[in-house]
């Protein structure tokens, strides 16, 4: 664990709402450099785009209540609305993943998005 210090405890939230870690300065490769006072205290490491559905999808969960295929129908388009706003159908095979996560079909996750983009337009 790295040594507790004002400028973690500070950011430690932010970083983990984005899903990255906190490194100690040992394990730097790859990581942005937190420094305070001109010393580096510690690092940030950020989640590759691998992890970034799995760790939006988790977010979602956590903040509806429930695993998204037991979700009911308003919520589940409550849930794409909030990936969508999160940039997740902007991933690669997102809309496919989405979909069988839910337990609905690729087309459902269209028209909910068409719906959202629609209400969004006017």
């Amino acid at each position: 664990m790295v040594d507790e210090h004002p400028l973690i405890e500070a950011v430690r939230p932010l970083v983990e709402a984005v899903g990255a870690e906190i490194v100690g300065t040992a394990q730097m490769e790859g990581a942005v450099p937190l420094e305070w006072e001109g010393e580096v205290v510690a690092g940030v490491r950020i989640m590759s785009l691998h992890d970034a559905l799995p760790h939006m999808v988790s977010q979602v969960e956590g903040e509806l209540g429930g695993k998204l295929p037991r979700l009911e129908r308003v919520e589940k388009q409550v849930a794409v609305r909030l990936l969508d706003e999160r940039g997740a159908f902007l991933l690669r095979k997102s809309t496919d993943e989405v979909a069988d996560l839910m337990g609905v079909s690729r087309i459902t996750i269209y028209n909910y998005l068409n719906s959202i983009r629609g209400d969004r337009a006017s």
